[in-house]
């Protein structure tokens, strides 16, 4: 049995982090991933990153326009490239990690006891390490709904498997109208694929501010996306060169053909084979890893960090896990999930969808008086440099306070224009700095000075 003082189980962006941190400390630290392609975690290999090389690739090719072939054949590159993107940052992940005296194992990981894992090698070996101190890291995997046929169907993938996929779907349709669902429809969109997203709840994407959802929805639809809303996929069945799902509305079916079917009903908890009950760690009802505001778990020794706990599923809360749970390994104590602010992020649509704080019906049944914010897109002068006028931004303000309580962009650049309300918001600053700031121009965030003067 090989001892250690910290056993981390996943290569995430937490994991990774404290793996490093303990190791940079003097700790003897193990890394356990169960697969070679994973080193870096699932933003790096099979999410955030690689999703954004093809919205990038999407966009460029809808400008160049031209027929599908060429359309296609742009994929077929953007897919190449994509994969030697992540190829180089899985590489670089594994040399900081080793470079920093992290011992790197390949293999999948169980408790035998709170201090003891079991790693089964891929050659069919195993190894024993035992260690003070054990983190979780281990993501969550896509969830996949028991649809007749969709499991068997060889046109329907998973969002790691779609990324994967070398020939440009003429027709692509997507079960689920959530985040992730939603990109990949801009992406294909910008492609040159048909795109019809079916989602079994009628409001659209619901939760965020309605009129904002009002205007992402009226983006789609006018870049020929089709949503169906309030419907039941009942089935998929495969026919010569593409699928043919089938959908029910009120009982009554309809049937829609498609050369690639998207499964995007969401993402669990990655908690299978860990034997979680041996060492003393529970479940939330909903099978995520119970821990409290520092992350520890209900085991002493064990902490865990990421999706698998079961919150918002961002690279960057796992990078904030880490400093709450550095806090408590190297630190003073003082970081929890209950002081890191206001959280922000981002759908990449084309134009992206970002947000901070709450929706206007939020603010209401807290009780606050709001004053409400808004400007068009094509108001924006860089919007319109960059011929992109589509769009909407929105902000909530507190009527006696002048604190800004939640911000909406729908438009260009919003990714980077929405941490700096966030700053703004975490300072407790009142709209009025972001009002009456100096910015460069032409930006997309100089409209934060018309967004808020429309509250003078």
């Amino acid at each position: 049995m090989k001892q250690f003082d910290t056993v981390v189980i996943g290569f995430g962006k937490g994991g990774k982090t404290m793996a490093g941190a303990l190791a940079g400390a003097g700790q003897k630290v193990a890394l356990v991933e169960q697969s070679d392609q994973m080193f870096g975690g699932t933003c790096i290999n099979v999410a955030c990153i690689p999703t954004k090389s093809l919205e990038h690739a999407a966009r460029l090719s809808a400008a160049q326009g031209g027929d599908f072939a060429a359309k296609a054949a742009r994929y077929r590159a953007a897919i190449e490239e994509k994969r030697r993107l992540t190829a180089m940052l899985r590489q670089k992940n594994y040399d900081k990690a080793a470079g920093a005296g992290v011992s790197v194992i390949v293999g999948t990981a169980s408790f035998v006891d709170a201090h003891t894992i079991s790693v089964k090698l891929a050659d069919g070996g195993e190894e024993r390490l035992n260690a003070d101190k054990v983190l979780i890291n281990t993501g969550a995997r896509p969830f996949v709904p028991p649809i007749e046929g969709l499991v068997e169907s060889r046109f329907a993938r998973v969002s790691e498997a779609m990324m994967e996929l070398e020939e440009l779907p003429r027709r692509l349709f997507i079960v689920g109208g959530g985040y992730i669902g939603l990109e990949f429809a801009s992406y294909y969109l910008n492609f040159g694929s048909e795109v019809t997203i079916a989602q079994d709840g009628e409001t659209f994407i619901p939760r965020e501010d309605a009129e904002v959802a009002a205007k992402v929805l009226e983006s789609l639809e006018a870049r020929g996306a089709k949503v169906l809303r309030g419907v039941k996929v009942a089935g998929v069945r495969d026919e010569t060169g593409h699928a043919v799902v089938t959908v029910l509305r009120d009982g009554a079916p309809d049937e829609y053909p498609a050369e690639a079917v998207l499964i995007a009903t969401g993402r669990r908890p990655n908690v299978g084979g860990l034997n979680l009950e041996a060492a003393g760690v529970q479940l939330t009802p909903r099978g995520a890893v119970q821990v409290d505001e520092t992350l520890r778990t209900t085991a002493d020794n064990i902490w865990a960090m990421g999706d698998v706990v079961g919150g918002l599923q961002f690279t960057y809360i796992s990078l904030d896990d880490s400093r709450i749970v550095k806090s408590q390994l190297m630190g003073d104590g003082t970081r929890t999930t209950e002081n890191r602010g206001a959280v922000p992020y981002s759908v990449f649509l084309d134009p992206p969808l970002s947000r901070v704080g709450m929706t206007e019906d939020e603010a209401k049944k807290q009780g606050h008086a709001i004053k409400v914010a808004r400007l068009p897109a094509a108001a924006i002068p860089k919007a319109q440099v960059l011929r992109q006028p589509t769009g909407f931004l929105k902000a909530i303000v507190d009527a006696d306070t002048g604190l800004i309580l939640g911000a909406h962009l729908f438009c260009a650049e919003s990714h980077e224009m929405i941490n700096l309300i966030k700053l703004a918001m975490d300072a407790k600053l009142p709209y009025t700095v972001l009002r009456d700031a100096i910015y460069t121009h032409p930006t997309m965030s100089e409209a934060l000075n018309d967004l808020f003067a429309a509250l003078s």
